[in-house]
């Protein structure tokens, strides 16, 4: 079956939301192009479950950019390798308003040496912002890579250290 989208306006610009027509998420694109073709919520072929779907997650978004809501509640399916899939189930356990580097995610991995194949891993995330690649930045400090681009990561990793109850000074952000 056709998966279902919704254009939604964020701070970053237009989100584009994917769903399945079982209403799990499957991919987040930040910008004025999809990735792929799919399947608008105005056609018939957008069940309601899927329309619902939507509705919570932009509702969730919304939440997040107006600084009420720190964690996502939402089903994602995530496409990938097995190794991809450890690297994205680390990503929401680095709380809000932190970072990492991507030789500490490896090294929580148990792959030490695996810095680079994490940072490729953080770079095909389907669904960033909600599985939060962007908090994780380079061993120096710097930030590096992001889909949405490197402003859209500057932005979500102020917006966090900004919320934090103990918020202090994002350094070079």
């Amino acid at each position: 079956m056709t998966p279902v989208s919704r254009v939604v306006d964020s701070p970053l610009g237009p989100l584009h939301l994917t769903v399945n027509p079982s209403g799990q998420l499957t991919g987040l694109h930040i910008g004025a192009q999809p990735p792929t073709r799919v399947a608008t919520e105005h056609t018939d072929r957008g069940t309601n479950v899927a329309r619902r779907a939507l509705d919570v997650a932009s509702a969730q978004l919304d939440q997040y950019f107006a600084g009420v809501r720190s964690e996502f509640d939402l089903p994602v399916v995530l496409d990938g390798s097995a190794f991809q899939q450890q690297v994205w189930a680390q990503l929401p356990r680095i709380p809000f308003g932190t970072t990492v580097s991507y030789g500490q995610l490896a090294s929580r991995l148990g792959r030490g040496s695996a810095a680079r194949a994490v940072g490729h891993a953080n770079a095909r995330n389907p669904i960033p912002v909600i599985i939060p690649c962007h908090r994780v930045i380079g061993s120096s400090g710097q930030l590096t890579g992001y889909g949405g681009g490197l402003e859209a990561k500057r932005y979500l990793l102020s917006l966090e250290f900004n919320r934090r109850s103990d918020a202090r000074s994002p350094g070079s952000l």
